[in-house]
């Protein structure tokens, strides 16, 4: 049998037989008064016995019960939060795999997150095993969070902290609050938490949680019905999501089968692989095909590796499946689904030869990383066709570029464009994502227990997961001069020592390196090493800036605002031709992330569906009509002192993200979109004049 996977089932409310198994919603006002005393008693006295049962002790019954579980999951009791942190690539697998649950709650979280903003209270986004996958809310809180990890990539489920506002409302399925001391691991006593469970609109399983986190008097009534709120809300995004996505499938399905007595069996598949419809015939024609695997509505048949199209497209959930006949079906550019003819002469087609594989070749591959980079300019153009014909060779890569212009971009040009199987593997890593200390390790690997905060098991390096690929080293500028020499012996003997380890593990590997810096004058001025950077820099490819890339604003703000618009299943705005206008003018120090931030922003604030010179935000306003001042009429930004302007600009910048987070240098380079060391370095320049 074909094992159903989340989500599966048609659109139907839970069954009440399923919400009987749900432990009974919380009621803060029906529960007895919280002890705090009494309960941290009750909790030495549980933690001490290591009793079974907790009859008698002083606390609700949902925290005795979480008690118990703790204990018997091997909990510590004088833990600190999770003991449980996911590498950088499982963690981008759940968020990939979590995509939908993302931008649906994306707006929901966005509101929640700046309600709770100025309460000491964070708000979170949780998978269905309860691995952080957002945060947002009180900077401080969150700044604080990070003693227990309670942070995007860390695992709150019970087995993995214990009682908590995210586990137990995992393990009991309904809304839950934890006070303090109903903590199960000393070490998060001093939170409360209130979780509740989001749901999938198809068979109502779980699929995550929203938990709202902050110190031990943040607890309020009204944040419980605030969280059952938000949950809601989520919920029926999704459904609404799903109704329409459903709707557009069978719509794609229609003039594509013949009718009549010898009309197509078929069977419609959603993007995650599950049956959403077929023929009246299909069940019987199915059968000839795979005998003894029923056809049920709801049942996952395929696995897609990926949502998107055309990118890797899948394999049989169940080995010995024939699915001769497959059909993709694409929507607005994007892989929606697909459908599975099954004809009228099934024996017949049984003897032809083997379908060719349902993986899209090398080459479509290719297009689709071409058709990631928006825009058409020449200085576009040109530099897209230089990394092609680099990719090509063997030699390492350096992408040199400003903050912003889509050096990731290019990195998975180079990995399409080389590809041989269409199966090699591409790792991005940010060399300044993390501090001095980890970067060897997540580089390099480590042997078990080589050094505090290692893994039991010992750890795979970057090096080691690309073997037979790419890796993209972005911001390579930010390495350490003590661990360049490393990188530069790694490199040369094609062979990865793990920290801790004197046994050599060889790989073969492409290089992409990338920096926001000039790396020859860094190398000339002793801030980075010589013989590293000819060593990466063996060809050198510079992606331009947004400024230098004429006509193209016009293009990335349209593809935007459809991107954004349909997220949030708005319809796309207009944008008023003063407004491109002065957007083409515009010197972009943040390039295209500071015009996608930009156009979220009006698309979502916008008065009405055209958006005028009045949707700009108070800030960027600012800034537009100093621009204008600046600029006499009918002169373009590329001919008044770019490199002036733009230094400026970008110190204003920096000036006004430090005062808006209070001089929080973690927030300010978040908001800004650039590492904290890029932002240190940064403000050492402008303060001292260099």
């Amino acid at each position: 049998m074909i094992k159903p996977a989340y989500p599966r089932g048609p659109l139907v409310s839970l069954r009440p037989a399923e919400a009987a198994k749900r432990e009974a919603p919380v009621d803060p006002s029906t529960a007895p008064p919280y002890n705090e005393a009494a309960t941290a008693k009750a909790w030495e006295r549980f933690v001490t016995s290591r009793e079974a049962s907790t009859a008698g002790l002083p606390v609700r019954g949902v925290i005795q019960r979480s008690w118990e579980r703790s204990v018997r999951l091997g909990v510590d009791a004088h833990g600190r939060g999770s003991d449980v942190i996911l590498s950088p690539e499982e963690l981008g697998r759940i968020r990939k795999g979590k995509a939908d649950l993302l931008s649906i709650a994306g707006v929901t979280f966005a509101r929640v997150a700046e309600l709770l903003a100025d309460t000491s209270t964070m708000v979170v986004i949780t998978d269905d095993e309860g691995t952080i996958i957002e945060a947002g809310g009180d900077p401080r809180t969150m700044d604080d969070a990070h003693d227990i990890r309670l942070e995007i990539g860390a695992k709150w489920c019970e087995g993995s902290a214990g009682t908590n506002g995210i586990g137990t409302a995992l393990s009991s399925g309904a809304p839950v609050y934890v006070r303090a001391a109903e903590h199960f691991c000393e070490g998060v006593k001093a939170w409360t938490c209130i979780g509740t469970p989001i749901r999938s609109p198809l068979d109502g399983s779980i699929i995550g949680v929203i938990d709202f986190s902050g110190p031990r008097d943040i607890f309020q009534r009204h944040n419980v019905a605030l969280g059952m709120m938000a949950a809601s809300h989520i919920e029926l995004g999704l459904a609404d999501r799903m109704r329409i996505e459903r709707m557009q499938l069978l719509e794609l399905c229609l003039g594509r089968l013949r009718v009549g007595p010898q009309s197509d069996g078929y069977v419609l598949l959603d993007r995650f692989g599950r049956v959403i419809h077929h023929s009246p015939c299909a069940p019987r024609r199915w059968q000839e095909r795979n005998p003894g695997v029923d056809l049920k509505i709801g049942a996952r048949l395929v696995d897609f590796d990926d949502a998107q199209w055309p990118d890797t497209l899948g394999k049989p959930a169940a080995g010995g499946l024939d699915l001769e006949g497959f059909e993709r079906l694409v929507c607005d550019g994007a892989f929606s689904g697909a459908m599975v003819v099954l004809g009228p002469h099934v024996r017949a087609r049984r003897a032809a030869p083997a379908a060719p594989s349902i993986r899209p070749a090398p080459g479509e591959a290719l297009l689709a990383a071409r058709a990631a980079i928006i825009g058409d300019s020449e200085t576009l153009i040109e530099a897209i066709e230089r990394t092609e014909r680099a990719a090509h060779g063997r030699s390492s890569i350096l992408l040199e570029g400003e903050t912003g212009v889509g050096k990731e971009l290019f990195a998975r040009l180079i990995h399409a464009a080389s590809q041989e199987s269409g199966k090699e593997p591409f790792v991005a890593f940010n060399c300044g994502a993390v501090s001095k200390e980890l970067l060897g390790a997540e580089l390099f690997g480590h042997a078990p227990g080589s050094f505090t905060g290692a893994t039991r098991e010992g750890r795979a390096g970057r090096f080691e997961v690309a073997d037979g690929g790419v890796l993209s080293l972005d911001e390579i500028g930010e390495m350490p001069l003590d661990l360049q020499p490393y990188l530069l012996r790694v490199l040369e003997e094609k062979a990865v020592y793990r920290i801790g380890e004197s046994k050599p593990r060889p790989f073969n590997v492409r290089l992409v390196a990338s920096t926001n810096r000039n790396l020859r004058q860094e190398a000339a001025e002793g801030r980075f090493r010589k013989d590293l950077y000819f060593r990466i820099g063996a060809v050198k490819i510079i992606i331009p800036p947004l400024r230098a890339r004429q006509g193209d604003v016009a293009r990335l703000v349209e593809h935007f605002s459809r991107e954004i618009a349909s997220g949030y299943d708005m319809e796309p705005p207009v944008f008023e031709p003063a407004v491109l206008d002065l957007l083409e003018r515009y010197g972009w120090p943040g390039n295209v992330r500071e015009l996608r931030n930009l156009v979220e922003s009006m698309v979502l604030m916008a008065r009405s569906r055209v958006v005028g010179l009045d949707d700009f935000p108070e800030d960027f306003a600012a800034e537009l009509h100093e621009l204008e001042a600046e600029l006499a009429p009918g002169t373009s930004m590329a001919a008044s002192e770019p490199v002036q302007r733009i230094d400026a600009t970008e110190r204003q910048l920096i000036e006004k993200a430090m005062a808006a987070t209070g001089g929080n240098t973690s927030l300010a380079a978040d908001r800004l979109g650039i590492a904290r060391s890029t932002l240190y370095r940064k403000l050492h320049q402008y303060r001292t004049g260099r």
